[in-house]
């Protein structure tokens, strides 16, 4: 008999099914992947399964028993633990009471400080972490924020552990951590429910595949016996090209951007580049090397930043945002939640918010331009929503990023720095969004690309500029692009 089972799940959001009709089992101990578009239902029914939502129909059974929770709290206490791809944490309080929200130890209704950083630093441990407890979760990378969430599920002694996107965020060594973190949880007996983008982790790390798509279950099958482009097929229902990039073969125009001596203290130093029109720069290192600090500093986000950055030789003001946009240049966080949307407004007013001199007059926001440029973007990045006017909050994750995208499509700017610009996203919008920064390239845009994926810097970039530990260790031309030498200057060993 199946461990866990999925039984005619459906769940309907704002009138369109996100689920319907879901049904498949797992395996007692088995790694199952989880794959679809963005918006197919995966994260769904992994928020189902932990409580987060309520299925409208079905029932999810557990070696035979049916589970119904009402609450995370609720799964918890059933075994069932989820790690979520976007993260949820009161940044203000320290990673010890973070970690321990849910069941703060107390004696006579007072906090047992003591009890509560050694409980912390137990789940920490678990998972191969050695972070301050005390330190504020407001000052982690998204990356170290990814886990300590990872550590919350596991010190939960959960029995089911679904992990939504977990390596998004995460450096090479992180991301290995994690996967021999999963076996020692399959050998004490914990089934976990994969979900991810990345074929490579599906085939490295699971035993059965589960495609979705457009919230319908597709098909079920042993991951030895399928291989990527079905997988690809079943989800998207269509073969994915490879395509190379037009802008390389095309000639380079002048220099638009000049960064020298760019320096934030405890950050980065000494970081000096300059940027073509019709180029795209790619930049690599490890997570914690400074990479999206840097493109704050050139946004002008960074207040404390020294050096010089210039726009067509004209010197930007250091921490001047407005200077920043005023001299073309648009930014797409790799925080999409924090810095790149305002999760309460709809889809249409986070398309516009980049370009809203440009859409209104005297105050006044002329509304029908506003809809048709938010329209024409969202079918651009084939947006799945059921209306521009839902709450961008109600999207999946990849749908977030492709709205935080068209943002800076609609200012037209013509130096754009791009952090992570396909974290989260299927394997579909993840081309989709490779030609358009392609077509930009070609256009004339110049490109900063921010990437931790290093086949998406080797297949977008003319350069490839290599942080470590806030320094430039080099850079590699196209011709010389591979991944081990990316990775050789990115770990700081000599050729």
């Amino acid at each position: 008999m199946s461990f866990l089972t999925f039984h005619g799940i459906s769940k309907r959001f704002a009138g369109v099914h996100a689920l319907a009709d879901v049904s498949f089992s797992v395996e007692r101990g088995s790694c199952h992947a989880l794959m679809g578009e963005n918006g197919a239902g995966k994260s769904t029914l992994g928020k189902i399964l932990a409580g987060v939502h309520t299925a409208d129909s079905g029932e999810i059974r557990v070696e035979g028993t049916r589970v119904a929770p009402s609450n995370p709290h609720a799964a918890r206490g059933l075994g069932l633990a989820m790690v979520h791809q976007e993260l949820a944490f009161c940044p203000n309080l320290s990673i010890a009471e973070n970690l321990c929200l849910g069941d703060l130890p107390s004696r006579a209704g007072l906090l047992v400080r003591r009890e509560m950083r050694a409980r912390a630093r137990t789940m920490l441990s678990e998972i191969g972490a050695d972070f301050d407890v005390d330190r504020p979760v407001g000052e982690l990378t998204t990356g170290q924020e990814q886990l300590v969430q990872i550590a919350a599920a596991v010190g939960t002694g959960a029995r089911v552990i679904v992990f939504d996107e977990p390596t998004s965020s995460l450096s090479i060594a992180e991301s290995e951590r994690l996967f021999a973190l999963l076996a020692q949880l399959r050998e004490r007996g914990i089934t976990v429910l994969y979900v991810s983008h990345r074929m490579d982790e599906i085939f490295r790390l699971c035993d059965t595949v589960t495609v979705l798509r457009d919230g319908r279950h597709v098909a079920t099958s042993r991951v030895e016996g399928t291989h990527s482009e079905q997988l690809v097929h079943q989800m998207i229902g269509r073969d994915v090209e490879p395509h190379d990039p037009d802008h390389v073969s095309r000639p380079l125009g002048p220099e638009v951007l000049r960064v020298s001596g760019l320096e934030s203290p405890g950050k980065f130093q000494g970081v000096h580049f300059s940027l073509r029109a019709g180029e795209i720069l790619g930049l690599a290192g490890l997570v914690g090397a400074g990479r999206s600090e840097v493109a704050h500093a050139i946004f002008g986000l960074d207040p404390n930043a020294g050096g010089a950055v210039s726009v067509r030789g004209a010197s930007l003001p250091a921490g001047d945002v407005q200077a920043a946009l005023r001299a073309g240049i648009g930014f797409l966080p790799e925080d999409r939640k924090r810095l790149g949307l305002i999760l309460p407004l709809n889809c249409r007013e986070n398309s516009a918010l980049a370009a809203l001199d440009r859409l209104s007059r005297m105050g006044f926001v002329n509304r029908t331009a506003e809809r048709g440029m938010a329209r024409r973007f969202a079918e651009r990045l084939r947006v799945k929503t059921p209306s521009l006017e839902s709450p961008v909050s109600n999207l999946s994750g990849g749908n977030q990023q492709k709205i935080a995208l068209a943002k800076w499509l609609a200012r037209e700017c013509p130096i754009l720095l791009v952090d992570e610009p396909t974290r989260g996203v299927d394997v579909g919008a993840k081309a989709e969004i490779h030609r358009l920064l392609d077509e930009l390239a070609s256009a004339g845009a110049a490109i900063l690309l921010i990437s931790s994926e290093l086949p998406e810097l080797m297949a977008l970039s003319r350069r490839i500029l290599v942080l470590r530990e806030g320094r430039m260790t080099g850079g590699l031309d196209r011709h010389e692009f591979s991944q081990a030498a990316l990775l050789r200057l990115m770990a700081g060993v000599a050729a």
